[in-house]
């Protein structure tokens, strides 16, 4: 039921339309690319300012030592608190900065923010720049229609999501950013569609495989051992045992879309035999049995998979290749891991938020889980906090795609929400 608060919330939000719109432009004309982590400092400035006038306490930390940190390309994040008059609890907005790269395929410039029929376009509109921007406008509508609030708001702005957020969130909680003595509720604005709640993620193992050979002349490969051959037998033995064993794998988390509710494998890439010459390089290859191949690849688990399971089929696998390849050698790396995570559905930030959703949208939201991870990973684990979902405005199929957009209006209902929450979660009188 609407009451006088949350209709004095709502129209503050709408008021604040073409604001959130050129914020979002804002935010989008800074491209933010990561790799390598290009403008992380530029954008962190311009919020700063922005933050500060809102009456922000603001800190910029660069992930000193960090993954990928360094003096060419720093990883700067921004973290911004406003305290009520009032001790209580601290609701903290976290989104990511960075964006992939551009890709081909787009219509508009992809670093425009234009505005073409209610959509704003450009690399990182709906991942995240928009979600980032409704977080900055629902704690100004939140500020100057119930200044008398209790805890504190936090909004933070941080590095390196797209790669795995160690430079970004992970720091931060490596630092006690999102120790549940000081945030007790975090709110993610990602793209999972205005009318969703996202409580968790998959997990994921990335390992690198590589099969050994031994070099010879191309023309007596007799002579040598070729790394390659021996991944085709892998990839084939993949195809025959390990992709069938994971499709038969289901779990019972909502994971959208329908096709992510089983285990997945990806292959990311593969590399055998010479390096690759530059462009400018008209000569012929040498003649050479390729002595390494590697491939990446990017498995997906469910909540109810352990991660030594995980790695215990692919080892079978590789055991059964070698039974049959006497000359088989190969070389496992594990190069990224993360554990499933889910929120409850009674945890307290999923209720407020959902309370919200009914509220403007007039409908119950769907929770879901997303097929792939984002920053909900550092929190629950690092910073040991799972009072935590994904919440924001923008459609998931949209993201990294060419001539990416965020709706307006979808922006503005995501903000009205936030701003509802805000004051379930912080008004003394909401929380007697």
């Amino acid at each position: 039921m609407i009451d006088d608060i949350d209709r004095r919330l709502t129209e503050a939000v709408a008021s604040r339309q073409e604001a959130l719109t050129r914020l979002t432009q804002d935010l989008i004309r800074i491209p933010t690319l990561n790799p390598p982590g290009r403008n992380y400092r530029e954008i962190c400035d311009y919020l700063d300012g922005r933050l500060s006038g809102m009456g922000f306490h603001v800190e910029l930390v660069r992930a000193e030592g960090a993954l990928a940190d360094s003096d060419a390309n720093p990883r700067w994040n921004i973290i911004a608190r406003k305290d009520g008059p009032h001790a209580g609890e601290t609701v903290h907005f976290n989104s990511h900065h960075d964006v992939v790269e551009v890709g081909n395929g787009w219509t508009v410039p992809p670093f425009g923010g234009e505005l073409i029929d209610g959509k704003v376009y450009g690399r990182g509109a709906c991942d995240m720049k928009g979600g980032l921007s409704a977080s900055i406008i629902a704690a100004d509508a939140f500020l100057a229609t119930c200044p008398d609030f209790t805890g504190a708001i936090e909004i933070s702005a941080t590095a390196d999501e797209e790669s795995g957020g160690f430079g970004g969130v992970a720091y931060l909680a490596e630092q006690g950013w999102f120790d549940p003595s000081r945030v007790q509720h975090v709110i993610i604005p990602e793209p999972l569609n205005k009318d969703r709640i996202c409580l968790g993620h998959r997990g994921v193992w990335w390992a690198e495989i590589e099969t050994q050979g031994r070099i010879a002349h191309g023309s007596m490969p007799f002579l040598g051992d070729c790394a390659v051959r021996h991944m085709g037998a892998v990839l084939a033995e993949m195809e025959a045992t390990l992709f069938p064993l994971l499709a038969g794998k289901r779990t019972q988390m909502p994971v959208v879309p329908d096709g992510a509710k089983q285990s997945t494998l990806n292959i990311n890439s593969i590399h055998g035999g010479e390096p690759e010459q530059a462009p400018e390089y008209t000569g012929l290859p040498a003649p050479c049995v390729p002595d390494r191949c590697r491939i990446i690849i990017d498995r997906r688990f469910l909540i109810e998979e352990d991660i030594a399971e995980v790695k215990a089929e692919v080892a079978a696998m590789l055991g059964r290749v070698k039974a049959a390849r006497p000359s088989f050698t190969y070389e496992v790396r594990d190069l990224f891991e993360v554990q499933p995570s889910m929120t409850h559905e009674s945890a307290p930030i999923v209720r407020t938020v959902s309370q919200a959703i009914e509220k403007v949208l007039a409908k119950r939201p769907e929770y879901v889980v997303s097929p792939g991870t984002y920053d909900q990973k550092h929190i629950d684990r690092i910073g040991r906090l799972q009072n935590c979902i994904a919440y924001g405005p923008g459609i998931l199929d949209l993201a990294h795609q060419p001539d990416e957009w965020v709706g307006v209006q979808d922006m503005v209902d995501s903000a009205t929400v936030m701003a509802l929450t805000l004051a379930e979660l912080l008004l003394p009188e909401r929380r007697v």
